[in-house]
């Protein structure tokens, strides 16, 4: 008797556009463990709706991300590839958890303390925001992952996702796995080109900021040759805050290469300045970035396809969801319907 695959979950929102961060440190992590674990990959929509969405540009956003997700490798008969709000148990269960969740414990987030100083600026915070991170622990929970792949920035809300586990498991006895962190090795964390200290964001204003996955070649060189970098002309690895830009594009070079650290930098040993460096990390990123871009403009233009893609995905994704969720109902005390 062969042994069950481990579970794993793990999701994207869709909003704004999907950067290199998100492929290097999420969506090329999780094609090669398709063939590995048995995986459930969601666009998370609920989560978008955290800060205020356009109607029309959310459902197009939704669909671009899940024609990326394909076209970026993940097989649809190997992942459950769906929309959050599609499976109602992540609301249900969400609910339940936030009942459960201490208020100190979500204060203490440093995503909150970060995103709420921002909006503080603009506009009156949503409960949603503080929220939010019962919402991702009920995502994780309901599937009864065995691990979570997530960038080194999420390692907070997995601790918080496990907390939450063990003590809805102490009050109502043994009903969650307790996730592992499954955080990759290269391209966990890709930095901003403009500001290398902070991690890439696909929310922040500046075209100078990120890479995008759908960028245009053009656009991609343009970007990488204005990424900041020093006044120095040593290309190697580095945990100098001076040298966080040259790091960061070796980091990147090395994530879309997939060579050793030492191979890296031998690449660059007889390069006569940062100029050599930019140029090459824009041109293995276009090229990495290329095959799926032509596969996303494919897809992207057969919306029953995806469409059909997402509805199949859901029903896997229900068939496992329900279950833990009526599980919790039981445990909890609601009556049966």
């Amino acid at each position: 008797m062969s042994t069950p695959k481990k579970r794993i979950l793990s999701g994207i929102q869709p909003s704004g556009s999907l950067t290199i961060g998100n492929y290097l440190g999420a969506l090329k992590q999780w094609v090669a463990r398709q063939e590995v674990y048995d995986c459930f990959y969601c666009i998370v929509d609920l989560h978008a709706i955290t800060v205020p969405q356009d109607p029309t540009e959310l459902r197009e956003k939704t669909r671009e991300v899940a024609a990326i997700f394909i076209a970026a490798g993940l097989d649809p008969q190997k992942a459950a590839i769906f929309v959050q709000s599609h499976v109602t148990a992540h609301a249900e269960l969400g609910w339940i958890l936030t009942c459960l969740a201490p208020l100190g414990w979500l204060y203490r987030m440093t995503q909150f303390k970060d995103k709420s100083a921002k909006q503080a600026q603009e506009e009156s915070i949503g409960a949603g925001l503080l929220n939010y991170p019962t919402l991702m622990a009920a995502d994780i929970l309901l599937y009864q992952s065995s691990a979570v792949p997530v960038g080194d920035d999420q390692r907070q809300h997995l601790e918080y996702t496990r907390d939450l586990a063990q003590r809805f498991n102490h009050l109502y006895g043994d009903t969650f796995t307790i996730p592992e962190a499954m955080i990759p090795e290269i391209g966990a964390r890709i930095m901003g080109l403009d500001t290398p200290l902070a991690k890439m964001s696909k929310s922040e204003a500046s075209e100078a900021h990120a890479v995008f996955m759908l960028d245009a070649p053009e656009v991609i060189r343009k970007k990488m040759m204005r990424a900041v970098t020093d006044s120095g002309r040593d290309i190697l690895f580095s945990d100098d805050p001076e040298k966080a830009g040259v790091n960061n594009l070796l980091t990147i070079y090395q994530a879309f290469s997939g060579k050793t650290r030492e191979a890296v930098e031998a690449d660059f040993a007889n390069a006569r300045g940062y100029g050599d460096l930019k140029k090459a990390v824009a041109e293995i990123t276009v090229e990495s970035l290329r095959p799926m871009q032509e596969e996303y403009h494919k897809l992207i233009h057969e919306p029953g396809y995806l469409d059909g893609i997402l509805r199949d995905g859901a029903a896997q994704a229900r068939a496992v969801a329900d279950k833990t969720l009526a599980t919790v109902k039981h445990n909890i005390g609601f009556l049966a319907s």
